[in-house]
């Protein structure tokens, strides 16, 4: 009986120094955990009252007039381009990583080391290569010409597609990696049960594979979304002034008409559609599947 009353009380004690331990934990991150929400929560909250500010008090007109006019073409253009990057780089990453997934480790760090090589050039210089290769009289169309595809010089810069094809080569090793790193973690072993169960391979990857990968799939799905919503040296020079962004239009706003309650109010409901989409895709895939990748 005496050891039967005890072990409440010292379950007790251990989970009041488990508490107490935690509140030390926190007293000593706390100067951390103030910086952070100083440096992070500071300028969004900063932009937020800039937004609904104006010189006669609170107002919302900075937000009635995203929805007319180049603001709402602009941010048309901004959810095409981040979507159909997203789904292309999806489409290419997916057989690469599952080839890279199944290969030996040498093959597959050699296949690495080729998604990995554009890092090692500037953004700025990539960009302005794909200028040179998919300009009218570039390498391209002068391959196009010499097979006699064409007759004339094909339209691939300065415009919607050779702002997605530029967009593409860069956010593509960001999708690859977290996917290439969920396939990694699929052991052989679940195909060669599903195939002892009577599975065809089709069968196998599709009710096996496939739904393992979903949350690397995801997860790089999130990286190119969002990183291509605030995308602006790609656009900006392969887009020629024809592809306008959101980013681009911010940029607009503040260098040429001074407005800082317009373009606050762009960055406002960008970062607002751009946690929408996180959370879904968290309610789809469960948040803590995104953030171990």
């Amino acid at each position: 009986m005496a050891a039967d009353a005890t072990l409440p009380r010292a379950q007790a004690a251990r989970a009041a120094r488990a508490r107490h331990g935690q509140w030390r934990l926190l007293l000593l991150a706390a100067p951390a955990l103030l910086l952070l929400a100083v440096v992070l929560l500071g300028p969004i909250l900063w932009l937020s009252a800039l937004s609904v500010i104006g010189p006669d008090g609170l107002t919302f007109a900075n937000y009635e007039r995203l929805w007319h006019g180049a603001f709402l073409y602009s941010f048309r253009t901004t959810f095409e381009l981040a979507l159909l990057v997203t789904a292309v780089c999806a489409l290419l990453a997916y057989p690469l990583c599952y080839l890279m997934a199944r290969v030996s480790a040498r093959a597959a760090a050699l296949l690495m080391l080729c998604v990995l090589l554009p890092f090692w050039t500037s953004l700025l210089v990539r960009t302005y290569a794909w200028l040179i290769l998919l300009q009218r009289r570039g390498v391209i169309n002068g391959w196009l010409a010499d097979l006699g595809l064409t007759d004339a010089p094909l339209r691939l810069v300065h415009n919607f597609t050779g702002t997605a094809i530029g967009m593409i080569h860069i956010m593509l090793p960001f999708m690859v990696l977290p996917l290439y790193a969920s396939m990694r973690a699929i052991a052989a072993d679940y195909m060669q049960a599903a195939a002892s169960l009577g599975a065809t391979p089709g069968q196998a990857f599709r009710q096996v594979y496939l739904p393992l990968s979903l949350p690397g799939l995801a997860a790089g799905s999130v990286l190119v979304f969002v990183l291509s919503l605030g995308f602006y040296v790609t656009p900006a020079v392969l887009g020629g002034g024809r592809v306008v962004m959101w980013s681009m239009q911010i940029e607009r706003n503040i260098s040429l008409y001074g407005d800082w309650g317009a373009a606050s109010a762009l960055g406002v409901v960008l970062l607002a559609v751009t946690l929408l989409f996180i959370w879904l895709l968290g309610r789809l895939f469960g948040l803590e599947k995104l953030l171990a990748r």
